[in-house]
């Protein structure tokens, strides 16, 4: 079987080395093109284990400069001080009309939550509000309003209908709510443990387009690879198909051996004007790697090799 994901043959793209202050990961990053260069915000682990958030920027997508300094760190007054306490990771970036979005896991220990933040140049950066309560991960928000309404895929952090993906909907990115359950992991299947969102949703005629991550459990601990999942355009909790398989696992070896062992794990993929997608994905929570898609062929197997689905109930 031919990979639906080509990796990238000089992989990995950025490790703890390209980054020109002290940190011991490079891994998890959100990807956009802004004015036509590629920027990605990764997450460092520091050497005392919390996370920070880098920019990387580069023309092609392939090759990348670290900026001196860090993009964001922990807040350190005020509200969001008490809640990013340990630090600030896994951040998404969503273009929609005139700015862009970035939402981020901060944990403290009252646990993790999602904090939203904007930026229009990616020089500064204002933090929103904490959209969130806790235990929630993965939020990702869709890059256009649906129905007048900002909405997003999220995972709360739970082992109530264990480790799902959810939708919810918001008229001003503050208050969410009108929540659903849209997919949950399949019984021994390659995401059986858990799944969430991954990339912000990618727009096709067919749908919106969700590369999500998964988890098996096995008796030397979980393996997470990318799946793809299709929701309706105009009601996206409605799901159209989820592709039966998994689109990429941990093979090289940096992506088995590492940080965290037998991980690939996306908070951000580029669509192209040639029909193609760049996904980007941390290997091992150590390196970040880049490989391409053919759009369409995702699409394809949500439409031709889905497995069954649940409604939008």
């Amino acid at each position: 079987m031919t990979d639906i994901v080509t990796r990238y043959q000089k992989n990995p793209i950025l490790t703890k080395d390209d980054v020109p202050y002290e940190v011991e990961t490079v891994h998890n990053a959100g990807a956009v093109k802004h004015n036509g260069r590629y920027i990605l915000l990764f997450r460092s682990h520091r050497r005392n284990g919390r996370s920070i958030i880098g920019l990387a920027e580069g023309d092609d997508g392939y090759h990348f400069r670290v900026r001196p300094e860090p993009f964001m760190i922990p807040a350190g007054e005020g509200l969001f001080a008490q809640y990013e306490e340990y630090g600030v990771e896994d951040c998404r970036i969503t273009a929609v009309e005139d700015s862009y979005l970035l939402t981020y896991s901060a944990y403290s220990r009252h646990g993790v939550r999602i904090g939203l933040a904007r930026t229009h140049d990616f020089q500064t950066v204002q933090r929103i509000a904490l959209i969130t309560q806790a235990d929630m991960r993965n939020v990702v928000i869709f890059p256009e309003r649906i129905g007048g309404r900002y909405v997003r895929l999220d995972r709360p952090h739970s082992h109530i209908s264990p480790w799902s993906i959810w939708i919810s909907y918001s008229r001003d990115l503050i208050h969410w709510g009108d929540s659903r359950l849209v997919i949950k992991p399949a019984t021994y299947h390659w995401d059986e443990e858990k799944i969430g969102p991954g990339a912000t949703p990618i727009k096709t005629e067919a749908g919106w387009l969700n590369i999500y991550h998964g988890v098996f459990p096995t008796m030397a601990g979980g393996i997470y690879r990318l799946g793809v999942a299709l929701h309706d355009l105009a009601d996206p909790a409605k799901l159209i198909g989820v592709a039966d398989d998994w689109i990429l696992q941990p093979s090289d070896p940096w992506e088995v051996t590492g940080y965290v062992p037998n991980v690939v794990f996306t908070c951000g993929a580029i669509p192209e004007d040639d029909g193609m997608v760049k996904i980007y994905w941390g290997g091992a929570d150590s390196v970040m790697c880049v490989g391409t898609a053919k759009i369409q062929n995702l699409v394809d197997l949500c439409l031709k090799e889905s497995r069954p689905v649940m409604g939008a109930g």
